[in-house]
């Protein structure tokens, strides 16, 4: 049973009934910063008082499970009930269903008008039990610009949990009147000088992280499933696509740099898995500004694929000896045996480089700069004009046209790569890639059986392809490894020839793949 309230994509106008909100987190030394900036100091003081908060659940969180949070909260001598609903939430912004009564010494949930949601709150009231606490500070101010009305919310403090918690310092930007894209310009103006990131998590999944009612860590963050539909505007198809890879972009950010293998091992490093999706999500973000290329502003996208581009190249070499670590080397070790030193000395080198490059990507992935580069793109997003507004049909006919053109782009590509060549393999392999992208993200538009044939055939090539990639990857980078070390270099070469047979075979399975692939009927023209 799932009772979450979703409101898709947030668009440019104020959402009525819903608490619209932009969360940001900043780290505790940046509060001098923030209480001195001009546009903080301009914002005119509403309050400044203690607030103790306590969350409740049945014992078996069955209101988490549903997605609710419930909270007593005090303000001074003030006690108000709160319910509050998940929606999804991208670059920090959400729009959440909240109600919110004064408290009267029991609970009472005649105020929630979702009908579901109060039938299930009433069902468990008598199970209800407080799970973990919030006692923070909170600064409340207002800035009013262009009609736009913001409370900005600095909250300073803990959430506990028993024995266990954790700090809390954020900045929670709250629209009072104007629109959602209005929290988000503010947001980016603060981030030029200050380091703030936009945070998806709520107070309440902190804290049932923090009292085990969740899971210690989300882990890596893959591509979600696309939820477009035939009567959106092509634009409006193109923002919720857009937000889909924002949260994977972001979501991998924050696990890369503030997530930790375990909480029993709070040293370990992050899974490298966060880059790789980190990269993919920036991947799929720039082949989507490419499929809706026609219906962008011409320098939206130019200048959004260049700066997405460069914020994923300065992460390929820790993927790439990944790659070389796990996928090239690992197997030739199998078949060789442990006992082989010269594969074993490789593999030693191999992870001094993967580590240096785990760090210098870590240290390219700056908290700060993330924040403000994805602000900076969701303000552009929100920014966006609708010019097919009333255009009905406008997105099958244009997902059809730029699919025939991505698999255009793919025939070409295999006719150039008949002779093996690795520049011309790669290049088909992008093109495949960009047309796999592009099917992910029309398919809710197109027959799922058809959908699903197509892309069976797409993902054998794909996955022969990127096989040849990643030897061709260790072919340019084993010698750099190797340098003039004999031993090393010998080993090389014996991974390099292990998998030469196996090359010329996916080669030739990857172009057969392909010609059959084009042989087909695509479902969009189904």
């Amino acid at each position: 049973m799932n009772l979450e309230i979703q409101n898709r994509t947030i668009d440019n106008r104020k959402v009525d009934n819903r608490e619209v909100e932009l969360k940001l987190s900043l780290p505790p030394t940046a509060l001098a910063a923030l209480r001195q900036h001009p546009l903080f100091v301009a914002a005119v003081l509403l309050s400044s008082e203690e607030v103790e908060s306590t969350y409740y659940d049945t014992p078996d969180f069955a209101l988490r499970s549903c997605g609710i949070a419930l909270r007593l909260r005090r303000a001074g001598d003030i006690w108000q009930q709160t319910v509050k609903c998940a929606a999804p939430s991208t670059g920090g912004l959400a729009a959440r269903p909240e109600w919110e009564q004064g408290w009267g010494g029991h609970f009472d949930f005649c105020g929630v008008t979702d009908a579901r949601v109060r039938t299930f709150l009433v069902g468990n009231a008598a199970r209800l039990t407080p799970v973990f606490n919030t006692r923070f500070h909170r600064e409340t101010r207002c800035h009013s610009v262009d009609g736009a009305r913001i409370r900005l919310m600095l909250d300073t403090g803990e959430i506990l949990a028993g024995a266990r918690s954790e700090p809390l310092c954020e900045l929670e930007l709250e629209l009072d009147a104007g629109a959602p894209v209005d929290l988000l310009r503010l947001a980016e103006q603060l981030a030029v000088a200050l380091p703030l990131f936009p945070d998806d998590r709520s107070k309440a999944a902190r804290g049932y992280r923090l009292c085990g009612g969740a899971t210690s860590a989300r882990g890596p963050v893959r591509a979600e499933a696309a939820a477009i539909g035939r009567k959106q505007t092509p634009v409006a198809a193109f923002r919720e696509l857009a937000e889909s890879c924002v949260r994977q972009w972001q979501a991998n950010v924050w696990g890369a740099l503030c997530d930790r293998a375990s909480d029993t091992n709070p040293d370990a490093d992050p899974d490298p898995e966060y880059i790789h999706q980190l990269r993919v999500g920036l991947r799929r973000l720039r082949a989507l500004l490419r499929l809706f290329a026609p219906v962008l502003p011409e320098t939206f996208a130019t200048i959004w694929r260049r700066r997405l581009g460069d914020n994923a190249r300065t992460l390929g070499a820790a993927r790439d000896l990944d790659v070389l670590c796990d996928a090239v080397l690992a197997p030739v070790q199998a078949a060789c045996g442990a006992g082989h030193e010269g594969l074993a000395r490789l593999s030693t080198a191999l992870e001094t480089a993967r580590g240096a490059a785990r760090m210098e990507a870590l240290r390219h992935l700056d908290l700060a700069a993330q924040g403000r580069l994805l602000l900076a793109f969701m303000v552009a997003l929100h920014s966006l004009p609708d010019a097919d507004a009333r255009r009905r049909g406008a997105l099958a006919a244009l997902v059809a046209r730029r699919l025939d053109r991505a698999r255009s782009r793919v025939a070409k590509r295999l006719e150039e790569a008949q002779q093996g060549d690795p520049t011309r393999l790669h290049r088909l392999r992008i093109a495949c890639k960009q047309l796999r992208y592009g099917l992910d993200f029309c398919a809710p538009l197109l027959r799922r059986k058809a959908v699903m044939r197509y892309l069976k055939t797409l993902v054998k090539v794909q996955d022969k392809l990127g096989y040849l990639h990643d030897v061709e990857v260790a072919r340019q980078r084993l010698p750099a490894v190797a340098g003039d070390v004999p031993e090393l270099a010998a080993a090389a070469a014996l991974v390099l020839d292990w998998h030469t047979p196996c090359c010329r075979k996916r080669c030739k399975g990857a172009l057969r793949n392909t010609k059959a692939l084009l042989a087909e009927t695509p479902p969009w023209q189904r």
